[in-house]
Order: C-alpha cells, then structure tokens, then sequence
C-alpha cells in the first residue's frame, strides 16, 4: 500500500441542552469528527461534508491498522476534489448516529442506561444544528458544504439555516424531499427491525441476542435502491450462485440473493439497529419547503452559490428531483450549476464515479 493519510476519530462533548424539533431536549451531547488539511489563519477554507444514511465521521484515510478507507477516501485527500492541500475538510457523525455522535446506543446521563428508544426522535434539521455547533468550536464563519444523498439534504438545511456562513454548497444524488416511494421503502425496513424477536423495545444493548434479522433484512431493501436495473443485470442477471441446476428450495439459489445477504449480514456488524430506526424517520420527516411554503421561498434566504450533480439511472432521488431544486435556485436569481452524470451504478454512482463528480467539483471550487 502506498503511503496514505491515517486519520482519527475525534469526539468534542458540548456542554449545553439542545432543543430538538420534536420539543424535547439533549441534556449535552458528544459530536465524532475527523479533520483532513489545515485550517488556514483567517479560517475561510473549510469544507464540511455531510456523510449519506449510514455513514459516519470516516469520510477519508486509515484508521491506524485498518484495511479500509473512509467511505469518500477517493474524493478527499492531496490533489482530489475535495483538495487537503487547499482546504480544511471535517465530517461529522450525524445526531442520532452509532459511531461516536450522541444516538440511541449511548448512554442516557439520566439512567446509566443506553437511551434505545426512550432517545428522542430527531430531524435533519437537529442534526445540521449539532453540526453548527462544531463550526463554531473551530471559530470558523464561513465554509463550503457538500454531501451526497442524506448528505445533500443537509447541505441544503445548511444553507438555508445558516446563509451567512454558507458560500458554496455542493448536492450530489439527492432531494429536498423523499418522494412517497422512498417513505415507503424506508417504512419497510423500520419493520423488518421492529418485528425482530430480539428487538426487545429497544432494549437489547445487554443481550447476546441482538435484532440482527431485521435489520440485515432492512438492509436489504436498502440496498437494492441503491443499485440500478443496469447494475443489477450487469453484475448478476439470472445467474447461479455456485451450482447449475434449481434445488427447488428456499435457500438461497441466484447470486444476486448471495449477495443481497452478504450485504444485510456485514452491516450488521458496523451498524446499531436503533439508529436505522431515528435516521431513516429524519429523512422522511425532512422537507426543505415546509416551514416556507415552497422550495423557491426556501431559497430566497441562501447566500451560497449551488453545484447539484443528479445521476441518470439513480431512482431513488431521480434527476427530476434535482431539477426541482436547479429550478427554484433559478426563480431566485441564485447561481447555479446543474450536471446529470451518466452512469448506470443507480444511487450508488455518488460513491463509485469519482472522476467524473472529481473534474466537475475542481471546477466548481
């Protein structure tokens, strides 16, 4: 392996009550971050990137003896899109996550229990709030956001809630609202962990018996939107796995059922069942227009200039999706850049097609 950045999670506890959305309050609270470059003297090179539905702080590098790299190792770093040599880049663990950021598997200062599902239920907006708080620990007052899927929908919060800070944003594959049917498809996972045996409320931290069914179930059928029909045929179309002729039974026969559970089984061991619960029920509740009236209000308040990248075959938040937000950026005067990536890695291509995203954001930039 050739010399590469090892990084480090870090963890900053805030100290204050937050109030959420839902009128609850966080009796303080610990942010996981990861940091890449330096912060410049008068702090005006910050990138913060916002990670998709179950990533985390480990956007890039190694972790010391690790194999793998963080989730967008080939966009960030010397020289890539996300330019370590010119910029300050963090990314945070969202509120509500399982790797470092306050979420149902920590403890509750209340119990000494983990919270499970007595944690509060938490919205995109919360979480970009818990984010405001960490800019601030690093005195910066302004900075360019980026992220894709569940990321983009933060980046959009970003800036909305926060136009001073904000100049450039940068939405890859996502929307300013689910569509019905990614409501749909989200609902169904909730239940694949809510009908598992050992979900227990909740309450399974102390057990050897964890509701992994569900959730590698839930998985599953996340991970299928993630994909394409294209990708799909391309990567299994009908075929075996391991044998030549039908068993007639209900294993597992085709490879793309082989793989499908691979997926749901090596989740299970780097995710937190509870968390699926809170952060997919923050996408469905998110909705960029709703406190405004229409998206293009929405927007009257940003300051930033935009990059939205859409990809052709992903079908989870279609190109249509962003165009929706390409064109009330447009009503509003905003600057704007808009490109459809043709690819046919579906709603994964924002972590597979990084030359491409990689020409297009050095520009922007």
């Amino acid at each position: 392996m050739t010399m590469e950045l090892i990084t480090q999670t870090k963890t900053l506890h805030i100290n204050e009550t937050l109030k959420l959305d839902c009128g609850k309050v966080l009796k303080g609270y610990d942010i996981a971050y990861e940091t890449y470059g330096e912060l410049n003297e008068s702090k005006d090179n910050c990138i913060l990137l916002l990670h998709a539905l179950t990533g985390n702080a480990h956007a890039a590098g190694y972790h010391e003896g690790d194999k793998k790299a963080g989730w967008w190792n080939e966009m960030v770093g010397s020289g890539k899109a996300f330019d370590t040599d010119k910029y300050f880049v963090i990314c945070s663990n969202i509120l509500g996550g399982c790797s470092g950021t306050t979420g149902p598997n920590s403890i509750n200062p209340d119990t000494n229990e983990p919270y499970g599902l007595t944690f509060p239920v938490i919205t995109i907006e919360d979480s970009v709030r818990v984010q405001k708080q960490l800019i601030d620990y690093f005195g910066i007052k302004t900075l360019i956001v980026a992220g894709g899927s569940m990321g983009g929908m933060q980046a959009i919060e970003w800036s909305i809630s926060y136009p001073d800070y904000v100049k450039s944003t940068i939405i890859i594959a996502s929307t300013s609202k689910l569509s019905a049917q990614a409501i749909a498809f989200n609902a169904v996972g909730r239940n694949a962990i809510l009908s598992d045996e050992n979900f227990n409320n909740g309450n399974y931290y102390n057990s050897s018996k964890l509701p992994e069914k569900g959730l590698s179930i839930a998985r599953m059928i996340g991970h299928i939107t993630y994909l394409s029909e294209d990708s799909m045929h391309n990567k299994f179309a009908r075929n075996l796995q391991d044998k030549d002729n039908f068993d007639f039974d209900f294993n597992v026969e085709f490879q793309v059922e082989s793989y499908l559970q691979h997926q749901g089984q090596i989740f299970v061991d780097r995710f937190d069942a509870n968390s699926y619960l809170y952060i997919t029920k923050a996408c469905d509740y998110y909705d960029a227009s709703l406190k405004y009236g229409s998206l293009e209000k929405a927007f009257e308040r940003t300051n930033s200039k935009f990059l939205i990248i859409s990809f052709s075959s992903d079908w989870l938040f279609p190109s249509s999706q962003a165009k929706e937000i390409v064109n009330a950026l447009i009503k509003n005067g905003k600057e704007v850049s808009y490109l459809e990536i043709q690819s046919s890695a579906g709603h994964d291509a924002f972590l597979l097609e990084f030359e491409k995203q990689t020409k297009v954001i050095k520009s922007f930039l």
